[in-house]
């Protein structure tokens, strides 16, 4: 497979190949293949059933429309671009925002949120469609990887609060509540440190999955066995079908709600880029003419999601791992992918054991997972060499993580722009701002193709 190669298959038709790199017009034998499509099920589960809890989101709607964005993925790119598409975090700080959700049960303003989830996808899409007719080069120009950088790097920040809320809240007896929770989710960021970091093979791409589950069993034992909090409740759990429908919801539009939430779009776009862009990178084959496709199929799903009670989905960088790993980049395994986790949509069971986790738990695995958003944008900056040296690299980021982590929020009349949407619009505009005249002439060609983004977990 040569540098640049095109795929030439048809959309549902795989080479099979029994051994070595398989292609994403390959396939392995069907049971390896089934297998495998768990497998991304498992590396994407974690992050993508935190998310909704944390929005108080039904998992398994979420779970649900997850599988069918995925699929909607794969047909629009026209199966050529291995991806799966999770519950997304940039979504979390302005949902939260929008409904003024109290971190814990259902949301009660869920149709607000989703109405702006359909809205950011709207967005989205007609980003898509953009690029398709003109190209993506804009998009390189208008968010180079300081500015992408910043912006991932606010999404961790900005939700720096909920996962300390998590931590340090639950039910506990009196004495012991902020001890015993703070305990339990410290002792959670430590299991998903050793796993990522001292686990065999496959074991580390499932850092958040097995964390969580330790800290679980931790939970399980110190307080529903040695009494130290409140016991886990299993009640719900017996009492659930197995097999049921999901419980989906209809969305309403609020102006203000839309202004805060579409604005996620501009940073879904960026976390597209770079996952195209890596994908391209593993597999050898040029796949720049089909981001225009990717951009217009996340939105797509995201508002097919929004429609339904699902949030909003993009990419995940927990598969890319996998891929690189395994070396197997197979289309049809996310498609069987989709079909998985479209099947667990239908199990009130798994919806109700996902409600059994303690907050404790949620707070640790936060921690993990915010931190490395904010990680990863640095890291952004890193691979890109982003010279911070020059001033203007140095602003745009100073003041977009200070907007963000402040989570500086704009009102005017009914519009309101949360401390992401201003620290993304902020970055983009100080950047363009302080453009030098003989910069403002000139097409960046510093910035590496395909760099403006690392998608981050989620």
């Amino acid at each position: 497979m040569n540098a640049g190669q095109q795929p030439t298959r048809a959309l549902f038709h795989w080479t099979l190949k029994r051994e070595g790199i398989v292609a994403p017009d390959e396939r392995l034998p069907w049971p390896q293949t089934i297998a495998l499509g768990v497998q991304h099920i498992f590396a994407m589960f974690g992050a993508t059933v935190l998310a909704p809890i944390l929005m108080g989101f039904d998992p398994n709607t979420a779970i649900l429309f997850s599988g069918i964005g995925t699929l909607i993925f794969f047909v629009i790119v026209g199966g050529r671009i291995p991806s799966y598409l999770g519950s997304s975090f940039s979504f979390i700080a302005v949902v939260i925002a929008a409904t003024h959700y109290s971190g814990s049960g259902a949301n009660l303003n869920l149709g607000v949120a989703l109405g702006g989830i359909i809205a950011a996808g709207a967005l989205y899409a007609l980003i898509g469609l953009i690029v398709m007719a003109v190209g993506y080069r804009w998009i390189e120009v208008l968010m180079p990887p300081v500015v992408t950088g910043a912006v991932v790097a606010v999404i961790g920040l900005n939700l720096a609060p909920v996962a300390i809320g998590n931590l340090v809240s639950s039910g506990d007896v009196p004495q012991s509540a902020g001890q015993f929770a703070t305990f339990v989710g410290l002792l959670t960021v430590v299991a998903v440190g050793l796993v990522a970091v001292r686990m065999p093979g496959l074991f580390r791409r499932l850092p958040i999955l097995l964390g969580g589950i330790f800290g679980y069993v931790a939970y399980l034992i110190l307080a529903n066995g040695l009494g130290w909090g409140k016991a886990i409740d299993f009640t719900a759990l017996g009492n659930a079908a197995w097999i049921g429908a999901p419980n989906l919801s209809a969305p309403s539009f609020e102006p203000s709600a839309l202004a805060l939430i579409a604005p996620v779009a501009i940073i879904l776009v960026a976390e597209n880029l770079g996952h195209v862009k890596a994908v391209a990178a593993m597999t050898g084959r040029n796949l720049d003419p089909y981001l225009g496709r990717a951009f217009l199929g996340d939105g797509v799903a995201t508002m097919v999601a929004g429609a339904g009670g699902g949030t909003g989905v993009t990419t995940y960088a927990e598969n890319i791992g996998v891929m690189a790993v395994t070396k197997i980049y197979s289309t049809l395994v996310f498609v069987i992918a989709g079909v998985v986790a479209i099947a667990m949509g239908f199990s009130p069971k798994f919806g109700a054991l996902i409600g059994t986790i303690p907050a404790p738990v949620l707070g640790g695995l936060s921690i993990v997972l915010f931190g490395m958003i904010a990680a990863t944008g640095a890291r952004i900056w890193i691979q890109n060499k982003v010279d911070f040296s020059n001033n203007r690299n140095l602003i745009t980021a100073a003041v977009a993580l200070t907007l963000g982590a402040g989570n500086l929020t704009i009102t005017i009349g009914d519009f309101q722009l949360g401390g992401i949407g201003t620290a993304t619009f902020g970055a983009i505009i100080v950047y363009q701002l302080l453009r030098e005249p003989r910069q403002a002439a000139e097409v960046e060609t510093s910035a590496v193709p395909g760099s403006g983004a690392v998608a981050p977990i989620g």
